[in-house]
């Protein structure tokens, strides 16, 4: 009898696909089944628990219309970069350099307090990506709109480039505009050193990196509920994340965005950045595309990032039809 139970049991584990864990239960059996063979009873293993979801490099496919796409990924446990092949190349940050704009004055405060006008203009300028409260903290960081006299960008820019690291990063090109904040020249790989940055405390100072990153995790608005210089900046990246990584912790960001008309596209820098990772996509496209393509395209790359994919620890593979 307990040769044909054997012989059965080998059966299905040939059909399942391969290795079978025998259950205790089946041990025991085989000890008390009148053989000599002294079987021990088993336990069986106990299952592995999948590590937590994170953004890992892995290939990105997107069917992108436009002049500019790219994208970077940093690993802040490694520092490894990784992202397009283009992740070098440069398009305007927009109101995403915000986030450093408030970073240079707080750093610059050291343990003193901002005027209370002041740290209010600090929060909108990220919360809501308000151009007039940043241009106040910009003026207050030191900044100016003049142009420089050798072609470099302005000061706050340059310490960026100088506390950050970054070594794409240029003054804007656009004539007339050089000095803005808003046409700073990056790259997605830039752009991701500047989130570490901020995350790692070099940006804002030891004082001022927690309320920075609380506030960048507060960005409000949709892409419906934009102004013509505030509002609606909550979008892109943060939602191509699943609910399992937004558990995590909070998720830091801010995006820039604007319909340009010298080359008639929207310019679309987007920015997050978590404890362990740092991404940026930066966009160009046509104005008729609207700002919702780019939120999707932005979703999109960090979707594709997840790791491991929703679902993968579900996927058994299976025997092909017709063998065993």
């Amino acid at each position: 009898m307990r040769s044909r139970v054997t012989l059965v049991l080998a059966v299905v584990a040939v059909l399942l696909g391969g290795v079978m864990l025998v259950p205790a239960a089946y041990a025991r059996l085989a000890a008390t089944d009148g053989g000599t063979g002294g079987a021990q009873s088993v336990a069986a293993p106990a299952p592995t628990v999948p590590p937590p979801p994170t953004l890992a490099a892995g290939p990105v496919s997107v069917n992108f219309k436009g002049e500019f796409f790219s994208w970077a990924l940093l690993d802040r446990q490694t520092g490894q970069v990784s992202g397009s092949t283009n992740m070098t190349a440069t398009s305007s940050t927009e109101s995403m350099i915000k986030a450093w704009i408030v970073a240079d004055y707080l750093r610059q405060l050291g343990d003193k307090e901002p005027s209370a006008k002041l740290k209010r203009q600090a929060s909108l300028a990220i919360r809501d990506s308000d151009d007039d409260a940043a241009n106040a903290v910009y003026y207050a960081a030191g900044g100016s709109y003049r142009k420089s006299p050798d072609g470099q960008p302005n000061p706050v820019i340059k310490r960026a480039i100088g506390i950050c690291g970054l070594t794409d990063t240029k003054r804007g090109n656009v004539k007339g505009y050089e000095g803005y904040w808003s046409f700073t020249r990056m790259s997605p790989r830039d752009a991701v050193r500047l989130g570490d940055c901020i995350a790692d405390g070099k940006a804002a100072g030891p004082k001022w990196t927690s309320w920075l990153l609380d506030e960048m995790s507060k960005v409000r608005g949709s892409v419906k509920s934009q102004q013509v210089k505030s509002g609606g900046g909550r979008w892109g990246i943060i939602d191509g994340l699943p609910a399992e990584i937004k558990s995590q912790g909070p998720v830091s960001m801010k995006n820039g965005w604007t319909k340009l008309y010298y080359d008639g596209n929207w310019h679309i820098s987007c920015l997050a950045v978590t404890g362990k990772w740092s991404l940026s996509v930066m966009l160009r496209y046509p104005h008729k595309s609207g700002l919702e393509y780019g939120a999707r395209v932005c979703a999109g790359v960090a979707t594709q990032l997840v790791t491991p994919q929703p679902g993968a620890a579900l996927k058994v593979p299976q025997q092909p039809a017709g063998k065993l």
